[in-house]
């Protein structure tokens, strides 16, 4: 055979190779892909570096866990998210709330990382954030890590979406390299995902020809770009950049919000609702009054930097109640 049929012939086979991956995983347009796209939703990398957007970020990934993982002791899930050996990757939805991620562990001496949790809040479920949670998790790993697998252990409920993933039971990494390092859970299934296997779950390896403006054409419809809409592509995505930037709020600003809210909703806290009136001694005893409007008024005014800043004025509406109460008023007990 002469080289230029045997080149022609690799051509269709290669074609051919395609079709079948097309076919095999044709794409789908999930809401989380749209919600992406638009810019509502991100997929964040979290180490524990002490930053208050850190911690807001590893304090929402600890309980969607511990909310999804119910056999899991609640300890153990929060020593493992803040553990600083372990990394994770959060799905966040604008401003700062965790919809789920997976918390990992990598093991650069070994060329692997095991995944210790993965979960999606339920009200998530089925739109495609699993799906795309892995997927950013493989590029991230493969590149910041180096490794070329991925362990887990897999209960009953979660060997169908591992599987799904590119995950299987057959472990072709050597025993001796994770062995006795990895989480082992009771009833739970070892299952691997090796990176170059995941190319095979994938398109993105696959190369369309830039043959479109042959014909001399000066513009063309998005949507008869081979790739484009497979890739995730929306019409409306072209739009985003001429959008107005909402106010972005500091992570410390959504969390301290929410802390607010939480004491708001506490059926105990309508004497802290309000600065204290009528009281004609009061502010001659409480020289440092505090209460919860005078604290969203001041994060509002940007007046607090740290958590720990805002966690004491929280402390002083407690400390007022007990210096100007006595200790068994009933404000004091509640």
């Amino acid at each position: 055979m002469e080289n230029g049929d045997e080149s022609q012939t690799e051509e269709v086979q290669d074609v051919e190779i395609k079709q079948e991956i097309t076919e095999a995983f044709p794409p789908k347009i999930t809401k989380a892909i749209i919600e992406e796209n638009d810019g509502k939703v991100e997929f964040c990398v979290v180490l524990n570096d002490s930053t208050d957007q850190s911690m807001i970020l590893l304090s929402g990934l600890r309980s969607i866990f511990q909310k999804q993982l119910p056999n899991m002791p609640k300890e153990y899930i929060a020593r493992l998210v803040f553990d600083k050996s372990h990394c994770a990757m959060a799905v966040v939805k604008r401003p700062y709330t965790v919809l789920g991620g997976i918390t990992y562990k990598p093991f650069i001496n070994g060329g692997f990382a095991e995944i210790v949790f993965c979960a999606i809040d339920t009200t998530c479920q089925v739109q495609g954030y699993g799906s795309r949670l892995m997927s950013h998790v493989k590029d991230h790993v493969r590149v910041a890590h180096g490794t070329k697998h991925f362990l887990t252990y897999a209960d009953n409920y979660a060997i169908g979406y591992f599987k799904k993933q590119g995950f299987t039971t057959d472990i072709t990494l050597e025993k001796s390299l994770w062995m006795g390092y990895i989480k082992d859970y009771e009833g739970g299934t070892i299952m691997q995902a090796v990176f170059k296997k995941i190319r095979d779950h994938t398109q993105a390896h696959i190369i369309h020809k830039n043959n479109l403006f042959d014909n001399g054409e000066e513009s063309i419809d998005p949507n008869t770009i081979p790739g484009l809409k497979e890739a995730g592509w929306m019409p409306n995505a072209t739009h985003l950049s001429h959008r107005p930037t909402p106010r972005q709020r500091s992570p410390l600003y959504i969390f301290m919000k929410k802390l607010l809210n939480e004491l708001h909703e506490n059926t105990h806290s309508w004497p802290f609702v309000e600065p204290v009136a009528g009281v004609p001694d009061y502010y001659d005893i409480i020289k440092n009054p505090m209460d919860l409007r005078t604290l969203n008024e001041n994060i509002e005014a940007n007046k607090y930097n740290t958590l720990d800043e805002f966690s004491a004025d929280v402390n002083l509406i407690w400390n007022n109640c007990r210096t100007y109460n006595q200790d068994g008023s009933t404000y004091v007990k509640w």
